[in-house]
């Protein structure tokens, strides 16, 4: 099973701007990914279109997740509270030389469900205080949404401290490990889909085993043959942005 890899894109800028503008920003700047792996097909075959898109500044990593699909469900509006259970995206991340790894895990409204671990079983919670220093912004707003029928499309970019995560901002490793994920355990349509493919007989995101790889330099031409290359001119070379994804997915 191969393992994804991209290279993360340097912005410094976005610290200069407020969460509500940097998705705008990313969407002009940086390709989208697709979270398109559907690992348990036979019992949870739907797959909602999700992409993100991923970048460092000095001081934060950047996620920009875009979702449409079916259902809208946020009925946990405290941090901390099984988001996975609503309408639900998710990153897990390790930085290479820790035993630890982090979940990061947001519904639709931005509540924040986040640990980090060495095993599953043994989470250590993050405090009000750390939770506090991720920032988060959805195009659903902050209340609560009792399940809705339909097809839905929303957005949500959060920032995340590199040093909450153990992270020395000024000696940065070369590459992040990590995985993207779409989920909804108690939606109408129950699903769990992963960038990076998940090898396992049932649903299980903690899976440090199968993340992908983040370079946050580049490496070297033959060291991997599914990077995805960014483009490191602050000004793109030809138009970018979820529009050209979604035409190339689904057409005119």
């Amino acid at each position: 099973m191969s393992t994804k890899e991209l290279l993360v894109k340097r912005l410094p800028e976005l610290d200069r701007m407020p969460l509500s503008q940097v998705s705008q920003y990313l969407d002009a700047n940086v390709e989208h990914e697709v979270v398109e792996c559907v690992n348990w097909a036979e019992e949870f075959p739907y797959k909602p279109f999700c992409s993100f898109v991923v970048a460092v500044s000095a001081t934060r990593l950047y996620v920009f997740y875009s979702v449409i699909s079916k259902d809208l469900r946020a009925v946990h509006i405290a941090d901390l509270s099984p988001v996975a259970e609503d309408s639900c995206v998710e990153f897990f991340m390790q930085v290479p030389g820790q035993d630890e790894y982090w979940n990061f895990e947001f519904n639709c409204i931005g509540t924040l469900n986040a640990s980090h671990r060495v095993e599953r079983a043994h989470p250590t919670r993050l405090t009000a205080t750390e939770l506090s220093l991720i920032d988060r912004y959805s195009s659903c707003g902050k209340e609560a949404i009792a399940e809705q029928d339909g097809t839905f499309c929303w957005d949500l970019v959060v920032s995340i401290p590199l040093q909450l995560i153990g992270m020395d901002v000024n000696n940065m490793p070369d590459f992040l490990m990590g995985n993207f994920y779409k989920c909804g355990s108690k939606t109408k349509h129950p699903h769990y889909v992963s960038w990076s493919a998940i090898d396992s007989e049932r649903p299980d995101f903690h899976r440090p085993d199968c993340f992908g790889k983040l370079w946050l330099r580049a490496p070297e031409p033959e060291c991997s043959t599914t990077l995805t290359h960014v483009h490191q001119s602050k000004q793109p070379s030809q138009p970018k942005g979820l529009k050209k994804l979604l035409l190339k997915i689904f057409g005119k």
